[in-house]
């Protein structure tokens, strides 16, 4: 099975990732910011050394598709769930409705990563 065109898919993932990455620290720096600083390097770090096999360009450690959806479906709970702690309801609203986009723009590409071979 061929990988689908992932570009428009892409944008609003990379967008709940920066939000990820800027919400969940923000929220976990009231409690501990030990725990902020892990969340940011589990955020980043692992789709950054976990990935599918044609998936991305580069795979440091290769995992199985469902290991990828996984890891997308950590950054949209940590993007949605630490805007609506640490920004006022309109914000975290537009984050929430990014995350849906990105599950719908995703069907695709996961589609893709649960097939059963994936070439490099």
């Amino acid at each position: 099975m061929e990988k689908p065109d992932d570009r428009i898919a892409s944008v609003p993932r990379f967008a709940a990732e920066l939000v990820a990455w800027v919400a969940t620290p923000w929220a976990l720096s009231t409690h501990s910011w030990p725990l902020a600083v892990v969340a940011v390097v589990v955020l980043v770090g692992l789709p950054t050394v976990f990935s599918t096999p044609g998936d991305k360009a580069q795979v440091i450690v290769p995992v199985p598709g469902v290991v990828t959806i996984l890891l997308v479906l950590l950054q949209l709970a940590a993007a949605t769930i630490a805007a609506w702690v640490v920004w006022p309801t309109y914000a975290a609203v537009l984050v929430s409705l990014l995350a849906v986009t990105t599950l719908v723009t995703e069907r695709r590409r996961w589609r893709w990563l649960l097939s059963t071979r994936h070439d490099g």
